[in-house]
């Protein structure tokens, strides 16, 4: 168990109560100040009306937790990550990279009985924090290592069926984990019908170079998915160039789905798509 200080939010526009990984006796005024001023530099829990929320800045919200359902998905860009299910419902080996608050790894630790789930955290801080938001303990089915996920992508010594990589920091994606090797050797590691999923956000130009690596090392088999609620794009790639969705087959398993894990799988299906229509209009037109 970490040492945890906790006093009431510094922030007027978001009231509630704030922990720090802190020892006791620490400045609570100097602190209150590094966090108004952002200069903190370190992932802070901030909880307020059943919500609670990992912060590395106030501006920065990594992850909310509902505290009477720490495995429901609060937030638009996880609840649509999870559509990798509608391309495989029943994967054996998955990895993320990104603990964050841990509300993907509750969601697939709950709904996935038959997964085996390696979650790779270079921000040791982070996984400090994993009790506070209910994170199961590590047993056969699910480990969080401390590492870099690039190195550990390359290092892996077996096939992954799921590679979700949810990684953001206060400064964007590492470049580790944007690098055109990086998704050519990910690509190599993927089994023969492996996804990778990433999480894309924050201007355009920023991350349009790590967009384009991507489309290049998978020969343009990539389908996006908006979210406009949280300005992000969700990006699934598959280690199969030829791989054909088949989308009438999809609605049904869009509807067991949602039965099952109460989000709009039929959605995101639709949106599924209509980012592969569009992707094979660009193409064509290019």
């Amino acid at each position: 168990m970490h040492a945890l200080i906790e006093f009431p939010s510094p922030f007027p526009e978001e009231p509630g109560v704030v922990r720090l990984l802190e020892p006791p006796g620490s400045d609570i005024e100097a602190l209150r100040a590094r966090l108004r001023d952002g200069s903190y530099g370190r992932p802070f829990v901030l909880e307020n009306g059943g919500l609670r929320a990992l912060h590395f800045s106030l501006g920065y919200v990594q992850s909310v937790m509902k505290i009477s359902d720490p495995c429901a998905l609060q937030l638009g860009y996880a609840q649509r990550m999870t559509a990798f299910l509608l391309f495989n419902p029943r994967p054996r080996q998955m990895v993320m990279i990104g603990l964050g608050g841990g509300s993907l790894a509750n969601f697939c630790h709950r709904h996935l009985p038959g997964t085996r789930l390696a979650i790779v955290e270079i921000d040791a801080d982070v996984i400090a924090l994993r009790e506070q938001f209910c994170v199961p303990p590590d047993d056969e089915r699910l480990q969080v290592i401390h590492g870099d996920g690039a190195d550990f992508v390359r290092d892996h010594p077996g096939r992954i069926d799921v590679l979700m990589i949810d990684a953001f920091g206060p400064d964007g994606v590492a470049e580790e984990l944007a690098s055109f090797e990086f998704y050519e050797r990910a690509r190599g590691r993927l089994s023969a019908s492996g996804v990778l999923v990433m999480n894309v956000a924050g201007n355009k130009e920023t991350y349009a170079r790590h967009v384009e690596r991507l489309l290049t090392a998978f020969d343009d088999a990539v389908i996006a998915m908006s979210v406009r609620e949280d300005g992000n794009y969700i990006l699934f790639a598959f280690r199969d160039a030829s791989f054909a969705p088949r989308w009438k087959f999809m609605r049904a398993i869009a509807i067991e789905l949602q039965k099952r894990l109460r989000l709009d799988f039929p959605g995101f299906a639709q949106q599924l798509e209509r980012g592969q229509a569009l992707r094979l209009a660009q193409r064509l037109s290019a």
